[in-house]
């Protein structure tokens, strides 16, 4: 039997990193939830420039992920941390102020929401490559619990909050909540003692240029984290088609009221945040590449479920909840694993760079995903959409047959570890576009 790990909120400094994050998390689902009602209730946005706004949040993630992990590799994380949420706290705390002096206008919102964005990508970057200096390697997945638990239970609870204070409080001074919670992150992220390798000497540091290709090839370069992007950016792009006919199907084409809507995504949420509980101990039972196994098989098939929903009764919302729940509960242990392999298996001194390159084409497929379901709900229908979206969504099970991911018997000791070393130095592979 293997020796079992101590927990990582046994560290003082992960526990005070967590305790921050956690609260950070739930204002930032609170603005998530508040800042589009900001721009339709207080400025009167049109649909147009509501989408502006949120699309302008997710922009930095594509434009400046690659520079922002040569920075950041550059220097300690830790710092960086604390100045981000700090000027992440002085930018929504703006909001309100503006709106109370009359000075909020929609352009002045879109600005505020790039800027925070940006802040946003500097942080989540920094914090996935400072996580490893925080706790021992054997206690990565159950430190990605924790966080990933912190971020189930927000997406719960930062709704419901954002949705009462903006009903008691109106939507800019919601914000406010938001510029809190960063405040108290940056004096937890204060208090800790870690202390981080010294940053390569600027003589040693390689040109921008160089630098992208090193960040690019410590994706593609390696063939465990080439499969597992490949893999994941696939599921993303169908995950967020499906989830944008998702919504019009159950409302438009089964009937769902608003209220059954919110109960099947609300209730369904749980299984997240059940998964991010139990992970560790699934991971554990039955080893990590039969988790990573069982999770893309489960995630990938139960929205197939969704099919058999025939209106807006008993049964069928009921059938909607479960299968929402059970494939969140999977993708939650997926992520877990994954963050944590990628984690384990790059140089500290390429965590950024590394985290920053995949964040790039993973996230940059969201857009993709949505534009795509959109498309063929105007075109084909609902009901042929969400066919073709569900099935699409099966698609990343494909990998488990080839990718060497699966075959993992546990989570890799290191970067040199044999079974996940990377290739041969050389020019550095690129996504097809």
């Amino acid at each position: 039997m293997a020796e079992a790990v101590p927990g990582a909120l046994r560290n003082p400094d992960f526990r005070k990193f967590w305790i921050g994050e956690t609260v950070s998390l739930v204002g930032t689902e609170v603005t998530r939830f508040a800042l589009p009602l900001v721009a339709v209730l207080t400025l009167g946005a049109s649909a147009f420039e509501v989408g502006v706004l949120n699309a302008l949040r997710y922009v930095p993630i594509v434009v400046v992920s690659l520079f922002a992990g040569i920075w950041l590799d550059r220097r300690r994380r830790l710092p960086v941390l604390i100045a981000s949420n700090t000027f992440r706290a002085v930018c929504i705390g703006l909001v309100p102020l503006l709106a109370a002096v009359g000075g909020l206008t929609i352009w002045t919102l879109g600005a505020i929401a790039l800027v925070l964005g940006t802040f946003t990508v500097l942080f989540d970057v920094g914090s996935l490559s400072l996580v490893p200096n925080l706790v021992d390697r054997p206690q990565l997945p159950d430190a990605n619990g924790r966080l990933q638990t912190s971020f189930s239970l927000a997406m719960i609870v930062g709704p419901g909050v954002g949705g009462f204070l903006v009903s008691t409080l109106g939507a800019p001074l919601t914000l406010s909540l938001d510029a809190v919670s960063y405040a108290f992150s940056v004096v937890m992220l204060l208090l800790l003692t870690v202390r981080e390798p010294e940053p390569q000497a600027a003589a040693d540091r390689p040109t921008v240029r160089a630098a992208i290709g090193e960040g690019l090839h410590a994706v593609f370069g390696n063939r465990v984290l080439r499969n597992l992007l490949s893999q994941s950016a696939t599921f993303n792009l169908a995950q967020n088609a499906m989830m944008t006919v998702f919504v019009l199907y159950t409302v438009r084409y089964l009937g769902l009221t608003a209220g059954q809507l919110g109960l099947v995504l609300g209730i369904g949420s749980l299984g997240a945040l059940a998964g991010g509980l139990l992970a560790t101990r699934i991971t554990r039972t039955v080893g990590y590449g039969r988790s990573l196994r069982l999770a893309t098989v489960v995630a990938g098939l139960a929205p197939l479920t969704f099919l058999l929903a025939q209106g807006r009764d008993l049964a069928s919302v009921t059938l909607l909840t479960a299968a929402y729940g059970a494939a969140g509960f999977m993708l939650v242990i997926y992520n877990i694993n994954t963050v944590s392999l990628r984690q384990v298996v790059t140089p500290n001194r390429l965590l950024a760079r590394m985290n920053a390159s995949y964040r790039m084409v993973l996230f940059g497929t969201i857009p993709l995903g949505a534009l795509l379901g959109g498309t063929l709900a105007q075109s084909l229908g609902l009901r042929p959409a969400m066919v073709i979206t569900v099935v699409l969504l099966t698609a990343p099970i494909a990998w488990t047959f080839f990718s060497p991911v699966f075959r993992l018997p546990a989570l890799p000791s290191g970067p040199d570890d044999p079974l996940v070393a990377p290739a041969p130095a050389g020019p550095a592979p690129v996504p097809a576009a």
